[in-house]
Formats: C-alpha cells, sequence, structure tokens
C-alpha cells in the first residue's frame, strides 16, 4: 500500500478556548488537491497553519511522507509553499524585489527575468519596478502567487483562500496553475469559500468541510 504524502492523524484545534475540530484523520496522496471549505471561524486557516507548522496542534500530529513535519524542520519547509490570505508584501520593496527575496528565503535559485516571467504569467507584464504600496489588493494577490511559478518544483501547495480579490481572467489563471501542478505529481491543500468554484472535473480532489 501506497503511504499518503500528507497524512493528518486525530488532529484537535484549540483556539481561544473554543474547540474548532476534533479526532481529523486523512491522507492525501501526491496528485490530489484537498479543498477545505467552512463557515468563517470554523477553523479553515488554523488547519493550514498546523499543516505548515506555523501552530502546534491541542491533538494528533501532521506526516509529510511518514515522517512528522516537527522533526523534518527546515527541510519539510523547503518542499512547501504556503500563501496566507493576506499577501505579506514588503510596501517599501518593488513587486520584482518581494518575489526575489521569497525565492531567496524558500532556497529556490531564480534571476531577474524568471521574475519577469512570473509576473508576466500572472498579468503583470512591465510591473517589476512597482513599488508594492501602490498595487491593488487583487494586483498583490497576483504578486504573492507569483510564487507558485517561481516554486514550482515544490510539491506541496497550501493556499488559503488563493481566489479572494482577484478577478475573472486571474482566478481562470489559478484554476490551471493549481490543475498542472496536481497533474504533476504534486499536492495541493487550499480553502475556498466560493461554492460556484470549479476544479476540472478529471483532476483528482477530495473536499473537506469543517
Amino acid at each position: 500500500m501506497v503511504c499518503p504524502t500528507l497524512e493528518l492523524r486525530d488532529l484537535a484545534c484549540v483556539r481561544g478556548g473554543r474547540a474548532l475540530f476534533s479526532g481529523l484523520s486523512l491522507g492525501l496522496h501526491a496528485g490530489r488537491m484537498l479543498r477545505v471549505r467552512g463557515a468563517n471561524g470554523a477553523g479553515k486557516t488554523s488547519l493550514l497553519r498546523l499543516v505548515c507548522g506555523l501552530l502546534r496542534p491541542t491533538q494528533g500530529e501532521v506526516l509529510w511522507q511518514g515522517t512528522r513535519i516537527d522533526a523534518m524542520r527546515e527541510g519539510f519547509h523547503r518542499q512547501l509553499i504556503y500563501i496566507g490570505h493576506a499577501a505579506a508584501l514588503k510596501d517599501d520593496l518593488t513587486a520584482g524585489e518581494n518575489l526575489q527575496s521569497a525565492a531567496r528565503l524558500a532556497g529556490w535559485p531564480t534571476s531577474r527575468r524568471a521574475v519577469s516571467a512570473a509576473l508576466a504569467e500572472v498579468g503583470l507584464p512591465g510591473c517589476d519596478a512597482t513599488p508594492a504600496r501602490g498595487l491593488s489588493q487583487g494586483q498583490r494577490r497576483r504578486v504573492a502567487l507569483a510564487r507558485l511559478v517561481l516554486g514550482a518544483q515544490a510539491p506541496l501547495w497550501v493556499l488559503d483562500e488563493p481566489f479572494d480579490a482577484l478577478d475573472a481572467t486571474a482566478a481562470a489563471w489559478l484554476v490551471r496553475c493549481t490543475a498542472s501542478q496536481v497533474r504533476r505529481g504534486g499536492t495541493v491543500l487550499l480553502t475556498s469559500h466560493d461554492p460556484a468554484l470549479a476544479f476540472p472535473a478529471d483532476m483528482p480532489q477530495m473536499e473537506l468541510v469543517l
């Protein structure tokens, strides 16, 4: 039997004295997407942060390729792209500088040409030198998502409401980008509050409702 690439074992999470979820167990294999849905406050973001090792579970454990993530530390984070609900850009840097900084922190080899190409792919051609503080919310989200282009080799993508603030063109690009990641054997975990959001029917995917 092939072990799941990402495995959650009996996870429980309590925040602010309130139990968000408990007894959560599932396995996600390579080449699949898990879409997490639920009402605001149900624990979607907390679950994603647990998976990334940014929060510690009240109970249970998260395993990546059969090993507890807290035993892998930097090795796990170098296989991961996490994009939170906020774009998390530094306003005193340009769009290109923000991407270059993210690539360096992740240990990805990159170049100015690669950064320019990534920005063009997300619909921001020629915006390399644009200060982040001058970008709209939709543009800031696109700059953050350009990390998926630069770090396409990362086997695990964890994306918190990645479609927020995107127009129809950018949303369609992100659907294609996510489907490509899954089809090349990557694992994707994302949250979305939009029940109408549709991914290709032939893309292996699971759904979790909190």
